[in-house]
């Protein structure tokens, strides 16, 4: 069909089930078992529901604005509900499942979508990564369980608002939004594996958009995965990595699947382990003059960096290394019990200690940096 100009036009999708499993204490929805226990512990699925809220903020926009939809609970009785006239391009079977949210996914991109408007959670994210990468923007609409990608508005009505505004020609930077997910099947264990999964395009707008999470304990066992899994994804081939002591450079280890010394330094090179609770001799005596990297963390609610429990980075094994070989992980919860102190260093050089003054970057989530004063006192 002939389309006009300054039209929008904007393909509409929803994963009918994500979230069905919240309400009720599943901690997710993935796979077809989880969803048939939610339905029949009545759970009622509210995707359908949340998008025909995000849809009802550009309902009178008919003559700026062309939707695309696929069949069924997975878009059209949400525009349907909304007011809107959409364009069913296809449907799939109900129930439908991922490979289903793909394929829709796909074909909404090759019928000229040039925005993606979808309702769910991480899981759905994942799936459009698979399925259209960064060949169009997207936003979602959140209405899963999980929801630690930054590919989300903070409500369905601030997803209206912010299409309302690409509809009427408003200024929207686009950039890169990360999209996590974690094994649900742990969680449901009490063990959280966060990992980065790519990448997807998101109109950007502060007021509309959540970040990526980091939430509750900020939650604290989350974000130090995410911390270790930020590193892991960035290890260097060929270099030495000396890995301080403890829990949060421990996590690095342990999602390496590597033996740990907790209040000690271990050397791995490759992601694997070289040598296990050395000394400051010794460390000098295998990185040698070739690539060497340190993990460290910080003592929390102290401070140190350097001097406590951790004298195996002796002055010379620091002045080897130097500054941008010195990697801090720290998060923001961990710094926060410092309330605005710096971090400290006691070498036992006075010199060095000087030198190693100043603002540092530190690792405090998935390609999440701050920047944080180190100092000689802690005032």
């Amino acid at each position: 069909m002939t389309q006009a100009r300054n039209v929008l036009v904007v393909g509409v999708l929803v994963n009918p089930f994500a979230g069905i499993g919240g309400a009720v204490g599943l901690k997710g929805s993935d796979g077809e078992a989880t969803r048939e226990e939610a339905l029949r512990r009545g759970a009622t699925p509210m995707a359908v529901a949340r998008m025909t809220r995000a849809l009802q903020a550009v309902a009178g926009d008919a003559g700026h604005l062309r939707v695309l939809t696929w069949g069924g609970d997975m878009g059209e009785h949400s525009c349907r509900a909304a007011g809107l006239e959409a364009e069913v391009i296809g449907a799939s079977p109900s129930p439908s499942d991922a490979a289903h949210s793909r394929e829709a996914a796909r074909a909404l991109l090759d019928a000229g979508a040039q925005l993606l408007l979808f309702a769910g959670g991480d899981g759905t994210a994942r799936d459009l990564v698979d399925a259209v990468g960064d060949n169009i923007p997207v936003l979602g609409v959140p209405a899963g369980c999980k929801m630690h990608s930054a590919v989300y508005a903070i409500n369905p009505d601030a997803a209206g608002r912010l299409l309302a505004d690409l509809v009427h020609g408003g200024l929207v930077a686009l950039h890169d939004a990360e999209v996590r997910d974690i094994d649900e099947d742990a969680f449901r264990h009490g063990e959280v594996r966060a990992r980065h999964y790519g990448e997807l395009k998101v109109p950007a707008e502060g007021r509309y958009l959540q970040q990526v999470k980091c939430g509750g304990r900020e939650v604290e066992d989350l974000v130090v995965t995410e911390i270790a899994a930020s590193v892991i994804d960035n290890l260097e081939p060929g270099t030495w990595y000396l890995v301080g002591s403890g829990s949060t450079v421990a996590t690095v280890m342990e999602l390496l699947g590597l033996p740990n010394t907790l209040l000690g330094v271990d050397i791995i090179r490759d992601q694997e382990v070289v040598a296990a609770d050395v000394g400051a001799e010794q460390i000098l005596d295998i990185i040698g003059d070739q690539p060497a990297r340190a993990l460290l963390t910080v003592i929390g609610g102290q401070g140190h960096l350097f001097g406590r429990g951790n004298q195996q980075f002796s002055p010379a094994v620091i002045r080897r290394l130097g500054k941008a070989n010195i990697q801090i992980l720290a998060s923001r919860t961990k710094l926060g019990t410092l309330q605005g102190r710096p971090l400290v260093v006691d070498t036992g050089d006075p010199e060095l200690d000087r030198a190693l003054c100043g603002l540092w970057p530190i690792t405090s989530g998935y390609e999440d940096t701050l920047l944080y004063r180190v100092a000689t006192d802690a005032g």
